[in-house]
Parts: structure tokens; C-alpha cells; sequence
């Protein structure tokens, strides 16, 4: 019998950088699927492999100064290692990202339109005409009003909410079939924001395409993906459906990490209740759990076992963490639930 695989399969993927200081461990042991027209969350905070896993995913690491290992598969091709070309003729047409900063993403020499025709252009063999209007079509398509006549203008030109739908009209001027969306709407306004995760809602319903969502706020991923992995000090630690997630977390890093968002019903006065510690140092990881110098529950665990030994991802849903399926489910609803009201 054949083995099915996802569209996009990552497998024990590691990315170490030398650096001055010593080789950063970015990324350790990564596993992760996304299936055909699904939305994938990655959610943790700054430092813990979220754009560098994805970085790895569309070749973009500098192959001089990175080591890249593991297995990436992108609908049964390997990425992993893959010649620059091919990469080349993948990225911009079977994959896209839409990088964090549009501003600096964009380049301030040449107008918005012509930097949206150029990937089609190279992908499509098309003309300039035809890249031209295919270019003002998408611009209309992410609603930036009279197109035709903003495609002429450069970056500078647009507010920060234009320039983030301009960035998502280059991404998708090819249709690609898979989307990496690294903190799309860092910086924009809340109202802007919703504008942005509808827009990619209603043009992955058009093209069937899949998603990964990069973010560090979870109030972004509620309500639009469809599975959530957890990222800490470069490790998957807890992944399942958005719902399993976000309504029975397992990991003590998650429920750290839902308590730190602030609530409507909470008193205006009550202060925030932040994860304690700081995000370890990826030259020197802890050895064991990462997460046990900061973590509430390693006495419940009892020996050294979260010092010592590195809790494992189980497939499908689950937690990296040596607490006990029941001591998981007991600790969140009798300590971490009540918390979060």
C-alpha cells in the first residue's frame, strides 16, 4: 500500500547558523504536515524558529553560513538540498511569502506595479502588457481603489495597510499553492487587520491553496486557522486543531502563553500575568525540556527528569512534555482554566 503524504511535509528539520559567538541550534527536530487548501498556525514568541523554519521551507538561508538538515517535502519534492534553480522556478510561482516589514520588502526604486508584473512576467513568460494588467488586476483583487493608476506609484506612496495588500498581491499574482504569511499584520490597526485575514480567507477559498500563518498572537489565529503548532527554542511543543489548542492546552508554555492575552471581562487595574523567565539562549539550550527553567510543574513531574531528558511530540494531537496525559488535563482545568475565567 502507498503511503500518502501531505502537501507540504517537514521531518526532523534542523537549521544551525555559525555565528561569532557559536553555532545557534534555531531549529531543532522540527516535524510538521499541512494538507491541500487547510491554514496551519505557527504561534510562540520571538526567537523560536517560527520564520526560520519557514525561511528553510523556500530556500531562503544563506547556504555559506547555514546548515540545513532533515527532510521537506512540497507535494513529494524534495526541498531539502535542492539545486538554487529549481528553487527558483518554486518560489514566487508554487510557493510565495508575504514577509513581515512590506516596507523593506519592497523596493523604493521601482513602482508597486511594476514590482507585482516582474514574478509573473518570469514564471508565465507574459509581456509587459499582459504582466502590466495582470498586475493592476490583483492590486483591485486586495482592494486598493483605482488600481490602474496606483500601480504606478512606488512603496512610499501607500499607507502601511496598502502596502501590506500590495505585498499580498505579489505573493499571489502566480496563484501559488502554497502561502507563508510571516506576521502579515504586525504594526496595522486592528480594523486592517481583520481586512488583511479576510482577504486571505476569501482568496484561499478561490484558489484552494494552503497557508501557514506565522504570528505570535493567538487572538489572530482563532479564528482563522485550521490546525496550530507551538513553537519553543526552535522545538514543536504542542500541536492539535485550533480548538483543541486554544480550549484544552496541554503544554505549560501554552497556558503561559493564553495567560498573558488580555481579556474583556478582566479589570481594567489587574495587571497582565506574563510567562515567567526569559526565552533561553539558542548558542546554549537547556538540556531536557527547554521550557523547564521557566515552567511551574517540573515538582509535579518529580526527579530530574525535565532537566535531563527531552520530552517528545506525539503524532497527531498532543504536547512535548513529561506531565502525564491526566496530570494535564487535572492541572489545566483546577489551575489554569479558573485563571482565565
Amino acid at each position: 500500500m502507498t503511503e500518502t503524504r501531505a502537501f507540504l511535509s517537514v521531518r526532523d528539520l534542523y537549521v544551525r547558523f555559525d555565528t561569532e559567538d557559536g553555532v545557534v541550534q534555531a531549529v531543532d527536530g522540527l516535524d510538521f504536515e499541512l494538507e491541500r487548501g487547510r491554514t496551519l498556525g505557527i504561534v510562540g514568541e520571538s526567537g523560536s524558529g517560527k520564520s526560520v523554519t519557514n525561511l528553510a521551507v523556500l530556500g531562503l538561508h544563506d547556504r555559506r553560513r547555514t546548515e540545513i538538515r532533515g527532510e521537506i517535502l512540497l507535494d513529494g519534492q524534495e526541498l531539502t538540498g535542492a539545486p538554487e534553480p529549481t528553487l527558483e522556478k518554486l518560489r514566487g510561482n508554487k510557493m510565495a511569502m508575504i514577509f513581515q516589514d512590506s516596507l523593506t520588502a519592497l523596493s523604493p526604486y521601482y513602482t508597486v506595479g511594476r514590482q507585482i508584473a516582474e514574478p509573473f512576467r518570469k514564471h508565465t513568460g507574459a509581456s509587459r502588457r499582459e504582466a502590466r494588467q495582470r498586475a493592476v488586476e490583483m492590486l483591485d483583487k486586495v482592494g486598493i481603489p483605482h488600481a490602474a493608476l496606483r500601480a504606478d506609484d512606488y512603496p512610499h506612496q501607500f499607507s502601511g495597510g496598502m502596502r501590506q495588500r500590495a505585498m499580498i498581491a505579489m505573493a499571489l499574482v502566480c496563484d501559488p499553492e502554497l502561502l507563508i504569511a510571516d506576521e502579515p499584520t504586525t504594526a496595522l490597526d486592528v480594523t486592517v487587520q481583520a481586512q488583511i485575514l479576510d482577504l486571505l480567507k476569501d482568496l484561499q477559498q478561490q484558489t484552494g491553496s494552503s497557508i501557514i500563518l506565522i504570528t505570535h498572537d493567538l487572538g489572530v489565529v482563532a479564528h482563522t486557522v485550521d490546525e496550530l503548532l507551538v513553537m519553543y527554542a526552535g522545538r514543536a511543543v504542542e500541536r492539535g486543531t485550533v480548538r483543541e489548542v486554544l480550549r484544552s492546552p496541554r503544554h505549560p508554555y501554552t497556558w503561559g502563553l493564553l495567560g498573558s492575552m488580555p481579556r474583556l471581562a478582566s479589570d481594567v487595574e489587574e495587571p497582565l500575568t506574563p510567562v515567567p523567565g526569559t526565552p533561553p539562549s539558542l548558542l546554549a539550550p537547556p538540556p531536557g525540556c527547554p521550557f523547564h527553567p521557566r515552567c511551574a510543574f517540573t515538582a509535579a513531574v518529580g526527579g530530574d527528569r525535565c532537566r535531563t531528558e527531552r520530552p517528545r511530540l506525539p503524532a497527531g494531537r498532543g504536547a512535548a512534555c513529561h506531565l502525564t496525559d491526566d496530570q494535564q488535563r487535572t492541572t489545566f482545568a483546577e489551575q489554569i482554566k479558573p485563571r482565565l475565567g
